[in-house]
């Protein structure tokens, strides 16, 4: 909106009489003529000549991106299968799978079918071991977690499987997909004493071990969900499979880590 004028009466007093008055026309031309090239050379010098007295240089700053860094993950050992460890598949197997997974990620729920057909397709070469991580911001998955060392404690390995299958298939994910008082039920569902299971449930006794596999996991250099260690039978790293990548591409790291073998 442009601004009310204030009405405020302005006068002047009569012009002095100026420099060239009463001189001719021509002379005033010349002389205008000469002042405006003086002015202008004055200008051009002004500009084109470095200025003194200081010799400092800008310093220009160049952006840069936030991570140049594209080189792949690096992954270290992790702990050595012990009788602690449920184990899938053949026992011998020279290939270990070691998966450190969460109950509540929907990664997890697609990469844990990829993982049985694996077992599947390469019987007697590999062997599967599943550890927990679960992710602080997946409610239900710490206690889902201890749950299923709960059953494995209980009913051994193959009812830990059956427990980890039954929960990945019903789990909506996204951290609280599957409610924590059915858990009960489900061990039930297994063959595991339900009474049995709630006292360990209830007493937290898997929980350091639940965080002992978690911080494990975390020293190999698992940062996130699913993460597959590919382990020789020395215990040995020989590299990992970074989230829940097709069936395809999880065999061929298989294949390229059963050729060093």
């Amino acid at each position: 909106m442009e601004p009310k004028p204030n009405h405020i009466t302005h006068t002047t007093s009569p012009a002095s009489p100026g420099l060239f008055q009463g001189a001719s026309p021509k002379l005033t031309f010349f002389f205008g003529l000469a002042i405006g090239i003086a002015a202008m050379a004055i200008i051009a010098l002004i500009i084109i000549l470095p200025r003194t007295g200081s010799t400092k240089t800008a310093k220009i700053t160049t952006p840069t991106t936030a991570n140049t860094n594209t080189a792949e993950p690096t992954y270290g050992d992790v702990k050595a299968v012990s009788s602690d460890d449920y184990i899938r598949g053949e026992k011998n197997a020279k290939l270990t799978l070691i998966t450190y997974t969460d109950f509540e990620c929907p990664y997890c729920k697609t990469f844990h079918p990829s993982m049985k057909q694996v077992m599947e397709d390469y019987k007697g070469q590999v062997r599967w071991v599943y550890r927990n991580f679960p992710l602080s911001f997946h409610a239900n998955a710490q206690k889902e977690g201890e749950a299923s060392l709960c059953v494995g404690d209980l009913g051994g390995a193959d009812k830990f499987w059956s427990f980890a299958d039954k929960i990945f298939e019903r789990t909506s994910s996204n951290g609280t997909g599957f409610a924590l008082d059915q858990l009960p039920a489900l061990a039930k569902e297994v063959g595991v004493s339900e009474t049995k299971f709630k006292d360990c449930l209830d007493s937290g006794k898997m929980a350091s071990v639940v965080s002992a596999e978690t911080a494990d996991g975390s020293s190999g250099g698992a940062s996130g969900t699913p993460t597959t260690f590919l382990v020789n039978k020395d215990g040995k790293t020989l590299t990992a499979i970074p989230g829940a990548l097709p069936l395809d591409q999880i065999k061929t790291a298989i294949d390229a880590a059963l050729a060093k073998l």
